[in-house]
């Protein structure tokens, strides 16, 4: 075989962007389960049908516009779960990195650990290869976040029937995501 057709025959098997098919407003939600910053598990079944569960997967831990996203949703989340939303963040990092997100940033709600993307493509959500960020802390320790895969950004709004109600692929502005989804919750009424 020459080595063009093995590149391309392994991107077909899935080397490269891996992706299921992308569900669709108006579908039912994949039921997923992972690891929450806890360390606990976490299943779908027990959030989904309770009320409105946002799923945003983004980036990587700790870097500028994840960051940007995850402040906007710690600043808003008492508008959120007045409304009777649970937000849930998903990304490729480890739940080690997640607890320091959440301690450096004072994040208020759950992070999933997605570390191998099995949650980002229940969704269908475009996967790269991980990488290792480093990170310089306020008391000078240098960390070294080393993460499984790289989602691409993407918002679900799961409506209280468990069916898909928003679907952005598009999130252009990643601190104003939490206004987006709060609009999008008030559409839904």
């Amino acid at each position: 075989m020459k080595p063009l057709a093995i590149v391309m025959s392994l991107f077909v098997m899935g080397f490269g962007m891996k992706t299921a098919r992308a569900i669709d407003v108006g579908e039912k939600a994949p039921e997923f389960q992972g690891v929450d910053d806890q360390g606990n598990p976490w299943k779908s079944a027990d959030h989904i049908g309770k009320g409105v569960l946002v799923v945003y997967f983004y980036p990587a831990d700790l870097t500028g516009g994840c960051t940007k996203q995850a402040c906007g949703f710690r600043d808003d989340m008492k508008a959120l779960t007045d409304k009777g939303v649970e937000v849930v963040g998903v990304s490729g990092d480890s739940v080690s990195n997640h607890q320091l997100f959440k301690k450096v940033k004072n994040l208020n709600f759950t992070l999933l650990a997605d570390e191998k993307g099995e949650i980002a493509k229940a969704f269908g959500v475009p996967l790269r290869a991980g990488s290792t960020f480093r990170f310089k802390g306020a008391d000078g320790e240098t960390h070294a976040l080393k993460r499984g895969v790289t989602a691409s950004r993407w918002t679900f709004v799961i409506d209280k029937q468990g069916k898909i109600a928003v679907k952005e692929t598009d999130v252009k502005k990643p601190g104003e995501d939490a206004k987006a989804v709060a609009a999008a919750v008030d559409a839904l009424k």
